[in-house]
């Protein structure tokens, strides 16, 4: 374990940056799915879509250089005042976030694919499509990618619910390893 009590301003970065774009592409999914019609809103529903796919995709060259920083600097200490058991929780769940920020990318671009349509990076390029399209994936992985995306929901609620106890309950450095530096 790291001896500071402070993730390195790199690893701080990558994870708001990672943040931001998770939760913003989340919240667009969301919308989509849920409020958008191509019956109704046509074309600005593929429009909406297409912006989600296109945020989305970066998280997973971003997680491909996070997971090497991670394991290039290994993460600050959790503190003493945690019980064992609170720390295999917070082990788990941070493992559980990871899973997701590959499942979710990795589901999404198949169901893309299954379907005929590419998986685009920031409006910039394309996704080597990995499967033709193929409606028995596209059966597997829709429902997978929806049930996926409201478990992360749920983990990213717990993981910041966490940060906020360890901050204002527990008056822990958790959440300021995340925020500041070793002055």
């Amino acid at each position: 374990m790291n001896k500071s009590l402070y993730y390195t301003r790199t690893a701080q970065w990558l994870h708001w940056i990672m943040a931001v774009i998770f939760i913003a592409a989340w919240l667009i999914g969301f919308y989509s799915g849920n409020f958008l019609s191509y019956d109704v809103d046509g074309s600005f529903k593929g429009d909406v879509i297409s912006l989600h796919k296109n945020i989305a995709t970066t998280i997973i060259f971003l997680l491909v250089v996070r997971i090497f920083w991670r394991y290039t600097h290994p993460a600050p200490s959790l503190p003493e005042s945690m019980s064992p058991r609170m720390k295999t929780l917070a082990h788990a769940g941070h493992l559980a976030l990871y899973f997701m920020l590959i499942a979710l990318p990795l589901t999404g671009c198949l169901y893309s694919w299954s379907l005929g349509y590419p998986a685009p990076v920031l409006y910039l390029f394309n996704l080597p499509p990995l499967i033709a399209e193929n409606s028995a994936v596209t059966a597997i992985v829709k429902p997978l990618h929806i049930w996926l995306s409201w478990a992360v929901g749920i983990l990213l609620v717990g993981h910041i619910a966490a940060a906020f106890k360890h901050h204002f309950i527990d008056k822990d450095h958790v959440l300021k390893s995340m925020t500041q530096q070793d002055k």
